[in-house]
This record gives structure tokens, C-alpha cells and sequence, in this order.
């Protein structure tokens, strides 16, 4: 136990950058803090600080010693609260990064419920745009991933499926006509989805029962949020796809279903942890997330969109 806690207390001097400041985090002496340090560089038999007067700056090898503390000191600390509080109420902080679009339509209402139901429990979202999702840096307990999950080390937990539909304003309609076929969607001005500034332009899966097309859509806007492209459907610029349920946007007159035989995907929707070893915060979360979806995706809030 000694050795972990010089290991909590390196990453903290190594976060700060500075043995004062981390000794105030920390609430210890200075010189004890660094004598603890230096005993832990000593067992490992590498330096893991460069020391001067202005600033602390991590080695090589305390870049990547650190990198394994953080990780040990963290499932150590979920472990010390897996045994001493397997029947006690979540609290604490529950850290989820995903998507911002699906934050706002599917996410904000499970939030609240959740947090309804255990009020000990704080929340930090922290929200990219679909494209760039998997490069959030923010430390988490969950992510939510939107999209084919590749082989690697994470552990997924498949949510379902969100289907894609098209979607236009009836002005844009009224202007231009509906298409009839996947085909008739090159003649007409779509809101594309990009994942890269430098990415091609975007392919369109559709999908009718066992039938199988992609499209390359006339695009003069391309974005790379949902929401955006949306709003620009229901202000007439173009045919989008939209993922979730919009009844109550077609039932205000915001947008109509075009092509309604076909859909675009469906894209499985998974939410990913580096470890099975959770806070019962985070594994009641998911279990509260799992049974919410279940019932259903919600449909965006039609007092946020308004036509």
C-alpha cells in the first residue's frame, strides 16, 4: 500500500508540475512530499522528474510511469469503493463524454432522471461534435460512441440502433419536388455530414428491406453537427439525415419524411469504458441507460426547434 500511495502521491507533483503546490493539494509538508518522490524514483531505478528552481518537468520515463499510476491509483481507489460501499447510495462524480448532438436530443431528459433518482451523484459532460468524438481527451467513466466500434482494448456495450431518415422543409419540397428514388437525390440540394475537413464528399447507405444503395448526394453545405443540419432542413436549404425520432417536428410542419420507404444505416450506438472495474456510479448509470433506450429513442424537444 505504500508503494501505491507514493504512486498517487508522484501523479499528483507530476499533474501540478510543482511539489508546493501539490503538497498544498495534498495537505503534507513539502519536504515530505518530495522525500516520498525521491524514495519512489529510488525503487524503480529511473528518474522521473527533472527538478529545478522554477518548474517540475516530467522524464521519459516519467511520462509513461505516469500514464500506468494514473490508471492503478484510479481502479485502486474504484476497488476501495467496490468493498466499502457495495450497499451504500452512488455519489461522487460521473464523467461521460459523447457526441453533442445526442447529448442534447436523447441524453439531457436520462440525465435529469437519473440524477432524480441519486441525488449524491455530480455530472460533468463533456460534448464534441459526432466527427471528432473519438478524440476527446477528457478523462472519463463512460463514452458514448455512435458508429462501428474497431477492434481494440476498450469495452463496448451495445445501446441499439439509431436510424437515419431524410428530411426537408415543404418549402424546399414545394420549390423543388420530392425525389422518388435514392438515384433522385443527386439533382437535389442535400446537407451533407463530414467527419474530416480534408474528408470526400459523403456516400449515403440506403436501405429498403434487403435492397442496398449508396448515394453521393449533391452537397452545397457540409457540417459536421447534426443540429445544424437540421436547422438548415427546416429553414429550406436542403434535404438532410437525421438520426432519432422528428414525428413532432413533421407534426408542426418543420420538416417532412422524404424517400420515407428508405433509412440510412442503422448505426449502433455503444457506450465504451477502459475498464469493467466501475464506480457504482458509473455501473448503475449504464444499467439506468440501457433500460431507458430500451423503451425507445426520444425525439428532440419541439420547443428547442422551433420553425
Amino acid at each position: 500500500m505504500r508503494s501505491l500511495h507514493s504512486m498517487e502521491l508522484f501523479a499528483e507533483v507530476a499533474k501540478a508540475r510543482s511539489f508546493s503546490r501539490a503538497a498544498d493539494v495534498l495537505g503534507l509538508p513539502k519536504s515530505t512530499l518530495s522525500r516520498r518522490v525521491a524514495e519512489l524514483e529510488r525503487s524503480v531505478g529511473l528518474s522521473l522528474l527533472n527538478r529545478s528552481t522554477r518548474k517540475v518537468e516530467l522524464t521519459g520515463a516519467g511520462e509513461l510511469y505516469l500514464e500506468r499510476c494514473l490508471r492503478i491509483v484510479e481502479e485502486a481507489q474504484v476497488a476501495h469503493e467496490e468493498l466499502q460501499a457495495l450497499t451504500a447510495k452512488p455519489s461522487g462524480l460521473l464523467r461521460v463524454n459523447m457526441p453533442a448532438t445526442f447529448a442534447t436530443d436523447v441524453m439531457a431528459e436520462i440525465f435529469l432522471g437519473f440524477a432524480r433518482r441519486h441525488p449524491d451523484v455530480a455530472f460533468h459532460v463533456n460534448l464534441a461534435s459526432l466527427a471528432h468524438a473519438d478524440q476527446v481527451a477528457e478523462p472519463c467513466d463512460l463514452t458514448i460512441k455512435i458508429g462501428d466500434m474497431p477492434d481494440s482494448s476498450l469495452i463496448a456495450r451495445c445501446l441499439g440502433s439509431l436510424s437515419v431518415h431524410l428530411y426537408a422543409s415543404q418549402a424546399y419540397l414545394a420549390a423543388h419536388g420530392s425525389p422518388l428514388l435514392p438515384a433522385d437525390l443527386t439533382k437535389h440540394e442535400c446537407i451533407g455530414f463530414r467527419t474530416l475537413a480534408s474528408a470526400a464528399p459523403a456516400r449515403w447507405p440506403m436501405v429498403r428491406g434487403t435492397e442496398q444503395i449508396t448515394i453521393a448526394p449533391a452537397s452545397r453545405f457540409s457540417v459536421n453537427d447534426a443540429s445544424m443540419a437540421r436547422r438548415l432542413a427546416m429553414l429550406g436549404a436542403g434535404i438532410a439525415a437525421l438520426g432519432g425520432d422528428h414525428t413532432e417536428l413533421e407534426h408542426a410542419g418543420c420538416l417532412r419524411r422524404v424517400l420515407p420507404e428508405w433509412s440510412l444505416g442503422p448505426f449502433p450506438v455503444h457506450v465504451v469504458t477502459e475498464t469493467r472495474l466501475l464506480p457504482a456510479r458509473a455501473r448503475l448509470f449504464v444499467d439506468y441507460l440501457v433500460a431507458h433506450l430500451a423503451q425507445g429513442w426520444p425525439a428532440p424537444a419541439i420547443d428547442r426547434l422551433t420553425c
